[in-house]
């Protein structure tokens, strides 16, 4: 179905109802091991089940599945952001593994975030904002070009 913007209220209303929201994220890691120590004892995820080839954690209502096999993270700006509150952030960057963690981006927008890579290069944030402190941002501050589209 190709939808227009002038049709997009009617895209809206038709698939919000259905839409019950994001379900789950799953990452191709090299090493279960690494992976599990990074995003259960440095970031706090809860590990749920293990088997050979992957594992299930979670954090608040965010679903992760590791899965094994050859990684290729994104080399672009492509990121999964995880909401942290400041004080959480605080106690990931405090651990000693932190130490050893890249930063591949210092924050330079609204909220405070930790721009960091799992140990197969996945890029993630550590984002303390949301969608509405973002918006709110914009009418101070806006970007080149930018549109409200409601």
């Amino acid at each position: 179905m190709v939808v227009s913007l002038d049709d997009r209220s009617v895209f809206q209303s038709s698939y919000a109802e259905q839409n019950k929201g994001f379900n789950h994220l799953t990452l191709s890691v090299a090493n279960l091991d690494s992976s599990l120590e990074f995003y259960c004892h440095l970031l706090g995820f809860k590990a749920e089940v293990r088997w050979n080839t992957g594992a299930y954690l979670s954090y608040r209502d965010c679903w992760l599945c590791l899965s094994l096999g050859e990684a290729k993270p994104s080399r672009d700006y492509t990121h999964f952001a995880f909401s942290f509150d400041l004080s959480a952030m605080s106690r990931v960057q405090q651990k000693n593994a932190f130490q050893a963690v890249k930063q591949w981006q210092v924050n330079s927008s609204e909220g405070d975030s930790l721009y960091i890579e799992d140990p197969d290069g996945h890029k993630l944030e550590l984002y303390s904002g949301s969608l509405a402190t973002r918006l709110e941002s914009l009418k101070t501050k806006p970007y080149e070009g930018l549109e409200w589209l409601h």
